[in-house]
């Protein structure tokens, strides 16, 4: 039986004490040619993970930088069918491991059980849906189980015991730890309890934890990977792309910039 690609991604980053640096860009931003070009891009640059992130109108997890991105992604008409034909297309180059990160709504327009068909058909390895707790995703755990799609779900700072294990229960792939409480975005420091809330969820999980939203430098990866087995960079990436969004090398600086903060 084939496994998923990150759980093999993870298992070759262990035998090499590595942990995964992920990348979050939005599909459509600044068009699905560029996405194209930077998925294989960032594989070239060491990046281990995709998170691929489906442009919403509400993107209730976001803060302002990707929200501008998903905007202007969706006035580009991006929509979740143009994304998995994308990903079909990129998995015709590449095995890195890609995860969508959508919201609920998107999913539920083209049905569960027919998304994670096309998810599973495309080459999509996991989905993270910010707006659908696990009480609430049985339908979709139960169709992405079928499609051996692994479903990936959060826990914050004020995830107590009980909601780790549950939410353990229910995750495939890795746990999505949210690192501060917040919406998405930039900041000039990370919690500073961030080492003992990863050492204690450790202690009742054994998927790989990774560590998302505010982590934003070259020190803030560093610190990261030091504690957890994955650091997630969205934000900064997309502000990279923003801040040069005219340059005819915009590809070359996104791609420069994450090669200089995955340490």
């Amino acid at each position: 039986m084939m496994t998923n690609r990150i759980d093999r991604k993870f298992k070759e980053l262990r035998s090499q004490k590595k942990s995964a640096f992920i990348a979050f860009i939005t599909a459509g931003f600044p068009s699905l040619n560029a996405t194209e070009k930077l998925v294989l891009g960032l594989e070239k640059r060491g990046v281990d993970i995709i998170e691929l992130g489906v442009p919403f109108s509400d993107p209730l997890a976001d803060g302002p930088i990707i929200q501008a991105s998903s905007l202007y992604s969706l006035k580009r008409k991006t929509n979740l069918s143009k994304i998995l034909s994308l990903v079909k297309k990129i998995r015709m180059q590449t095995q890195i491991p890609i995860c969508l990160m959508t919201y609920v709504n998107p999913v539920l327009a083209m049905g569960e059980k027919e998304f994670l068909l096309r998810a599973k058909q495309s080459g999509v390895d996991g989905i993270i849906v910010p707006d659908l707790p696990p009480e609430e995703a049985s339908g979709l755990i139960r169709h992405a189980r079928k499609q051996a799609v692994h479903t990936i779900f959060f826990l914050s700072p004020t995830s107590g015991i009980k909601r780790i294990k549950y939410v353990a229960k229910r995750s495939r792939g890795f746990i999505y730890y949210v690192s501060l409480t917040g919406v998405t975005g930039a900041r000039k420091s990370l919690e500073t309890d961030l080492k003992s809330r990863i050492r204690m969820i450790k202690r009742h999980v054994k998927l790989p934890v990774c560590v998302g939203f505010g982590v934003s430098t070259a020190e803030h990866v560093s610190r990261v990977k030091a504690l957890a087995d994955g650091v997630i960079v969205g934000s900064a990436i997309i502000d990279n792309i923003r801040a040069n969004l005219k340059r005819p090398d915009m590809l070359r600086r996104a791609l420069d910039f994450v090669k200089s903060i995955n340490v």
